[in-house]
């Protein structure tokens, strides 16, 4: 399906919503029934019959069909945030007395709901480096139901080869899942390797602007409607159809934004790595990346974000260099028109993380890449 028309088209019957140019918000909780014949058939198909919003609503009818069609999905499942996206699609899939591989250095609430929560019900992780794939076949054990990817990582930035994982996972059965929000649909595509769900922090670049909190997972129609009557319709962690109206509007410049992001980014990182200060980058597509080949192969570029390790005696000199950039916001997420930097020294459990302490997450918007080299420039001097 071509990418204009899905960010531009797709979904939306106009001829339902007076010829509107843009969706309306249908801002209801409730939808009622003619009769109670009507009402009948609609309790048989809450799954894509407005009823209550807790389940379908159209607004969030027409972002699902966006999202699923970007990632060569049958289906999606919009959520209010990544965390519960990612939690559902687990949930899914791993019960009492089933063990999970994931890969190190996940996304911390991942890492917290595998091996903090889950274990209360009696589910069972081992994390692996997933840098080579003989890593994850040896941890298979012969109750793994789950293979949990994040390729690459969203803090130093390794990748794992989704195809022969996917592969090695279809011969022993096993279901797998990956966080492809570094990515976006638009510069990797999991599906196509043979990925089974595929989940988004949709607060990134999926929505674009810093103002929605959401989470996707996609996948076939029979897993994304299993899902729907269990983990969705039973947590109800839902989106709201203002915002997903919000993430519409921020589709419509997906590919512009990404576009930017990745061309300014490597613009960046090619300015860091001729730099005495920095010690290292972690990035995809950098030239020192020893998984550059596999970068090429799986993805299409690199996006907007990357981190760094600084040239320095103690944290006190990471905290300078934070302190003096001028164009860069000091927050979390990313994804959005805004550049960031996240000094990872600044966690409260960064002592016990086992990451470095000079690691520096820095995330590139939208402005003009000249004037983020410019003030990372002057604040390396603060070093």
């Amino acid at each position: 399906m071509e990418l204009s028309y899905i960010l531009n088209q797709l979904g939306e019957e106009r001829e339902n919503y007076f010829n509107a140019v843009s969706p309306p918000i249908i801002q209801s909780s409730n939808f009622c029934a003619k009769s109670v014949a009507d009402l009948r058939k609609i309790l048989s198909n809450e799954y894509e019959t407005p009823f209550y919003t807790r389940g379908y609503n159209p607004t969030v009818g027409i972002l699902r069909k966006k999202i699923a069609a970007l990632e060569g999905a049958e289906d999606a499942l919009v959520f209010s945030s990544g965390t519960a996206a990612m939690a559902a699609a687990i949930m899914s899939v791993a019960k009492a007395g089933d063990h999970v591989v994931c890969v190190k250095k996940p996304y911390s609430w991942t890492n917290a709901l595998l091996n903090n929560y889950l274990v209360k019900y009696g589910v069972s992780t081992t994390m692996v480096d997933g840098t080579e794939t003989k890593n994850f076949e040896n941890a298979i054990q012969e109750n793994t139901k789950l293979i949990y990817l994040e390729s690459p990582n969203s803090l130093t930035f390794e990748l794992q080869d989704i195809e022969a994982i996917a592969k090695l996972a279809k011969q022993k059965n096993i279901t797998t899942i990956i966080d492809n929000s570094y990515s976006s649909p638009l510069q990797q595509s999991p599906i196509k390797m043979g990925i089974d769900l595929i989940v988004h922090s949709a607060s990134k670049y999926l929505s674009g602007h810093s103002d929605v909190v959401a989470g996707v997972v996609c996948g076939s129609s029979a897993r994304i409607k299993k899902m729907f009557g269990e983990e969705f319709m039973n947590i109800g962690g839902i989106i709201s159809p203002h915002d997903a109206w919000l993430m519409i509007r921020g589709l419509r410049t997906l590919e512009i934004r990404i576009n930017r992001v990745s061309e300014s980014a490597a613009q960046v990182v090619e300015f860091l790595e001729n730099h005495p200060k920095i010690e290292k980058i972690n990035y995809p597509f950098s030239k020192n990346n020893p998984q550059l080949a596999l970068a090429k192969k799986q993805m299409k570029s690199a996006t907007g974000l990357f981190s760094i390790q600084i040239k320095a005696k103690d944290i006190s000199q990471i905290d300078a260099f934070c302190d003096n950039l001028k164009h860069f916001l000091m927050a979390t997420s990313w994804g959005g028109y805004e550049s960031l930097v996240f000094p990872i020294g600044a966690l409260p459990q960064a002592k016990n993380s086992g990451l470095p302490f000079n690691l520096v997450r820095i995330y590139i918007g939208l402005e003009n890449p000249e004037i983020l080299i410019s003030d990372i420039k002057q604040a390396l001097e603060k070093v």
